[in-house]
């Protein structure tokens, strides 16, 4: 009869965790969904739109900034040339840097879900002119769109593997 209350016991706690994390998942889904609906949906692009907007900043005919608010590891594996990095837990600092809430912005991560946040934190702040890139870089270096190394200089990602993808809620001082 003990063994039986053990392993119902342990049963009951594997499934209500299994559903801790379900719904943890769920919520988190819903809140960026409810915080991106504050962002104009003409405001939320694609990465072949943010190409078009690159090659007008290369060019020299758009000021618009380009910021890439992956982590500094993800960011020196490989970038687009001459864009900004600003990690993504760091929006509060864009107000000091970039005072201006009429800047043109162009934001994104390695997909989109952290730009979300990113976004919807600079319209709360007053920013007028943001833009949220869908898919990010994993998909702008699947499009075989350039992407720079400090080390190499401009690299051509065949495969956008997802272990470049940092698997972490917080780094530890080591």
């Amino acid at each position: 009869m003990k063994k039986i209350l053990v392993l119902v016991s342990i049963l009951l706690l594997v499934v209500s965790t299994t559903t801790s994390f379900a719904d943890t998942k769920e919520a988190a889904k819903t809140f960026l969904s409810e915080l991106t609906q504050g962002i104009p949906h003409e405001k939320i692009v694609s990465t072949e739109d943010l190409y078009k907007k690159w090659q007008e900043v290369q060019a020299g005919t758009s000021g618009a900034l380009i910021i890439d608010i992956r982590t500094e590891a993800e960011f020196d594996a490989g970038h687009l040339k001459d864009a900004n990095n600003v990690d993504s837990g760091h929006a509060y600092g864009i107000p000091k840097k970039w005072s201006d809430p009429e800047r043109e912005m162009w934001i994104f991560c390695r997909t989109q879900q952290r730009a979300g946040y990113f976004v919807s934190l600079l319209y709360k702040f007053g920013y007028k002119n943001v833009y949220l890139v869908k898919g990010g870089v994993k998909e702008w270096a699947e499009k075989g769109y350039p992407l720079y190394n400090k080390y190499l200089g401009e690299i051509k990602v065949i495969q956008y593997h997802k272990k470049l993808e940092e698997d972490f809620l917080y780094r530890e001082n080591k």
